[in-house]
């Protein structure tokens, strides 16, 4: 009779228990909403400044205040999961989540909704590096062709579509209802959690050396940083007083943080795995693609908006070809993954990314939905095509014990690469646009027959209006040199972009082959 112990224990090893898939896909559904929430408000911000009676420099706080309190619990979760345990770290995250989700719809001012979008921000980022850690813990190695595309599809679907569920909300409803949603879904999760998650056991005896001063120069210096890449670009970096002044605490905060964080009994963050060559690289290639996630999630609708005139809602129907890209892509991206060499997958990743913008460079006043489709497929068929061995490489060969920190840190590189990137992006876009456009008024001169031929016809065409036909045509005139100076300004940033993106995908062959998984199934 032929001996099955060694199918059975085989068999055994790659079972998934339906308990930790079920609590699983709860807290992904978390992570989901935490994600979703940083762009979600992005296409409304108009509407709950007039329903707040916020001015212009107040309303970028409602996602300001959530990004910064967000870069700040992203490599706290680490300490706070080991301590606490996941069951209730995200039990609790959860549970403030839909809380502060509702405090901020029922906000009444706009210091409320800063306030509250701040504690969102916070206790929303805990759930995210918790997802990624357990995954790579508790499913053995055999079964993450499955899992990973699933957390890779929600890292970077719901920031693209956060702009298309936002415009519909507001439009079918009312912008307090981009909060409102979150509610019952964060009580699911929250009893869904409490439950089912059984992976680990808490630490209490961690509080008992928690770092105070690792956190205090953590939140100077992640929360500065912050503050300086969200509002630098709008208010001339070191030209404004309160940018020069958070350069300054936050580059004190992380001299003072790293000195800690080598020195402290029990550091606030475990920095050690950036030894690990392939969580290094990865945790690079993470931060570059925040850049492609947040930037271009970033640069479509700015485009859109200022140069085809779209509303919130048609800017939202057009980026949702991306994430449409992106469904269809994940399943395929999970199998070749568990079959091709990820360092070749993650190249062709990059080159996808290189291709969608590289075919932006061409671009004009004329491109709509059609002429978007290419570049917008490429660039969703590209994140999955990344993030997936992205993930694997950087947090695939790391052993359990050092998995919740390493989550952390990742997912803040994600994040931190998002903020420089819009920092970098909308920098150039306002310098090139400026250039530009000092060369097109040079170019526009009396002299120039083109500029006098269109001057002419523009004229003729404004006869009806009486004596303001010359000044019509020549402020039209204008108009049409400063839409033409914006194109040109963007096809500059994609450009750089492209560069980008290609130069990445040459260093993905500097990683090593990444080994056999350390193990999941860890208790």
């Amino acid at each position: 009779m032929a001996d099955t112990t060694g199918a059975t224990s085989a068999a055994d090893a790659d079972r998934i228990d339906p308990r930790r898939l079920i609590a699983f896909l709860a807290m992904v559904f978390g992570m989901f909403m935490a994600i979703l929430d940083i762009q979600i408000v992005s296409a409304s911000l108009s509407e709950i400044q007039a329903g707040l009676a916020a001015s212009s420099n107040e309303i970028t706080w409602v996602q300001t205040a959530y990004l910064i309190a967000e870069v700040v619990m992203i490599p706290l979760s680490g300490l706070l999961s080991r301590a606490l345990g996941t069951r209730i770290l995200f039990a609790g995250s959860a549970a403030g989540f839909a809380a502060a989700s509702l405090m901020c719809g029922l906000s009444n001012s706009i210091d409320e909704m800063i306030v509250w979008r701040a504690i969102q921000g916070f206790i929303g980022g805990g759930m995210i590096p918790t997802v990624f850690a357990s995954a790579y813990t508790i499913f053995p190695a055999s079964r993450r062709s499955m899992i990973t595309p699933m957390i890779g599809l929600v890292a970077t679907l719901a920031p693209t579509i956060g702009p298309t569920v936002g415009g519909y909300l507001t439009n079918a409803l009312s912008w307090h209802w981009l909060f409102f949603i979150n509610i019952i879904p964060g009580i699911a999760v929250t009893i869904a959690a409490l439950a089912l998650i059984d992976f680990d056991e808490p630490d209490w005896s961690l509080f008992d050396s928690f770092d105070w001063l690792g956190l205090l120069f953590m939140a100077g210096f992640l929360g500065g940083l912050e503050y300086v890449l969200e509002e630098g670009p709008r208010n001339d970096w070191f030209g404004d007083d309160t940018v020069l002044l958070l350069v300054w605490v936050s580059g004190l905060s992380a001299v003072a943080f790293f000195v800690r964080v080598f020195t402290a009994r029990t550091p606030i963050v475990d920095l050690s795995s950036f030894d690990n060559r392939n969580f290094a690289m990865g945790s690079l290639f993470s931060f570059v693609l925040g850049i492609g996630l947040y930037g271009l999630t970033y640069l479509y609708p700015v485009y859109l908006a200022q140069i085809r005139g779209y509303d919130a809602l048609m800017i939202g129907e057009t980026m949702f070809v991306s994430g449409l890209a992106m469904f269809l892509t994940a399943p395929i991206a999970g199998r070749l993954g568990a079959i091709v060499d990820k360092r070749l997958m993650l190249m062709t990743g990059f080159l996808s990314f290189a291709v969608g913008t590289w075919w932006m460079t061409f671009l004009t006043s004329d491109w709509d939905f059609y002429e978007l489709l290419w570049p917008q497929m490429f660039r969703g068929v590209g994140l999955m095509l990344s993030i997936i061995p992205i993930n694997d490489i950087a947090l695939g060969t790391l052993p359990p014990e050092r998995m919740k920190n390493a989550s952390g840190l990742f997912n803040l590189m994600r994040n931190l690469g998002g903020a420089v990137g819009l920092a970098g992006l909308t920098t150039v876009l306002n310098d090139r646009t400026d250039l530009h456009l000092a060369r097109l008024h040079e170019a526009v001169t009396w002299s120039r027959p083109a500029a006098m031929e269109t001057l002419t016809a523009l004229t003729q065409r404004f006869q009806s209006f009486g004596s303001d036909a010359h000044d019509m045509a020549l402020k039209q005139l204008m108009l049409i040199a400063h839409r033409q100076g914006v194109i040109m300004a963007f096809s500059d940033v994609f450009l750089i972009l492209t560069a980008l993106f290609v130069a990445l995908a040459l260093v993905s062959l500097l990683v090593q082959k990444p080994k056999a998984a350390a193990g999941g199934g860890a208790h």
